[in-house]
């Protein structure tokens, strides 16, 4: 199976999008990843054919503060800068980001099936739900009930907005207003990240966290036997800043070893008795006892997956969702606003009650009832299912 996968810079999406390939590649497809330029060398060092995604560059007038215009437009936009590219490929199937909505946009004009790629929970609106973002549990009871239903209402508008936004840029690019959707949604997550919904997709599948690691570097964690943390802040642009300085901060004379894992390398002012750069994570985590992290899919994921409860400090985006749900689950303590004070009663917490290593292995334990992402993507093609739009 020829496929071709799409997907942005950000490593909360790329490297899904790299785990992704690695699959196919391992089942014996054959798979091409467009994303951004600082994945190219590491792709193709894992030995993924990694090209560099058209059209990401921001472009004069384009409005990054209205999500949806970001998310919409741009898609249009990457879709026709991407098209002669994939026209080349002739691939069986597409797979695109849910961010980076340009790939299946290009996928519908060449007729092609498309799989949406979500490296998190599903966060459609539903109507047994709150609004995805608010953090809350569904409501029970008549109040409850009354509060969500209040919620979606104030919701509903941006909502419609961003429907508005989606046809638009369909429209502007020769497809039918109306969009059909993919053929697949696939969920990298754990079911325990997951709430039920009466609503749930019928071609929505949970195929677990995919989690590839961008170094062979080990980073070795500080002589001893005190309980080691490892701190992992966010990525993402809209994570919490200072983090890392109060996370440090407040386990200075905590009697803890700490780790700190850093994408980009061992950040200036960083003392001593901290080790910290980048190195492979989940060596990190074989010997961690609790991990403080952004919130942040990814990372959270991965902790929960090696059982390891976690401290989460949540910035923007969907952070204050996930590490609600965590802490609903059992498995994290929330910190926000972050102070060392506050983080390093956290950790304490964490590392005193043994609940929450309970409730983190629990959480790896739901990775028994996820489904094979390649053999999802496979039952498209062989069900015919293809969305087909107008070829250019």
């Amino acid at each position: 199976m020829r496929v071709v996968i799409v997907a942005g810079p950000d490593p909360g999406h790329a490297i899904p999008a790299i785990a992704l390939s690695l699959r196919f590649l391992d089942a014996g497809d054959d798979p091409v990843l467009f994303t951004g330029g600082r994945w190219l060398a590491r792709g193709t060092a894992a030995g993924v054919d990694t090209r560099l995604l058209p059209g990401l560059a921001p472009r004069p007038g384009d409005d990054d503060l209205d999500a949806g215009a970001r998310i919409h437009a741009r898609a249009a936009y990457i879709s026709t800068e991407l098209l002669p590219e994939l026209r080349a490929e002739t691939p069986d199937l597409v797979v695109s980001d849910i961010l980076t909505a340009g790939g299946g946009l290009a996928a519908e004009r060449l007729g092609v099936p498309w799989a949406e790629l979500s490296p998190h929970p599903l966060y459609a609106p539903s109507k047994g739900l709150p609004p995805i973002g608010s953090g809350l549990a569904p409501g029970v009871g008549l109040r409850g009930r009354m509060r969500d239903t209040m919620m979606r209402a104030a919701t509903a508008r941006s909502i419609r907005q961003g429907l508005r936004q989606r046809s638009a840029a369909r429209v502007g690019v020769g497809l039918p207003a109306r969009d059909p959707g993919p053929s697949v949604r696939l969920l990298a997550t754990l079911p325990a990240l997951e709430v039920p919904r009466p609503d749930w997709p019928a071609n929505a599948h949970v195929v677990g966290p995919l989690l590839w690691e961008p170094t062979t570097e080990v980073l070795e964690p500080p002589p001893g036997a005190e309980p080691l943390v490892m701190i992992a802040p966010s990525t993402a642009f809209t994570g919490a800043e200072g983090m890392l300085e109060a996370a440090i901060g407040g386990l200075d004379g905590a009697g803890v070893r700490v780790v700190a894992s850093i994408l980009d390398g061992r950040p200036p002012g960083v003392p001593d008795w901290v080790r910290a750069g980048l190195g492979r994570q989940d060596s990190m985590l074989a010997e961690s006892a609790v991990a403080v992290c952004g919130g942040g899919h990814g990372m959270l994921a991965k902790a929960l997956l090696h059982g390891v409860p976690v401290v989460t400090v949540p910035g923007g985006g969907d952070q204050w969702e996930l590490a609600n749900r965590a802490a609903r689950q059992g498995s994290a303590v929330v910190v926000r606003p972050a102070s060392a004070d506050a983080l390093r009663a956290a950790v304490e917490k964490v590392l005193g009650d043994p609940s929450f290593a309970v409730a983190a292995r629990a959480a790896a334990a739901t990775a028994e009832h996820v489904q094979d992402p390649v053999q999802v993507c496979r039952s498209v093609l062989a069900d015919g299912s293809a969305t087909v739009g107008s070829c250019d």
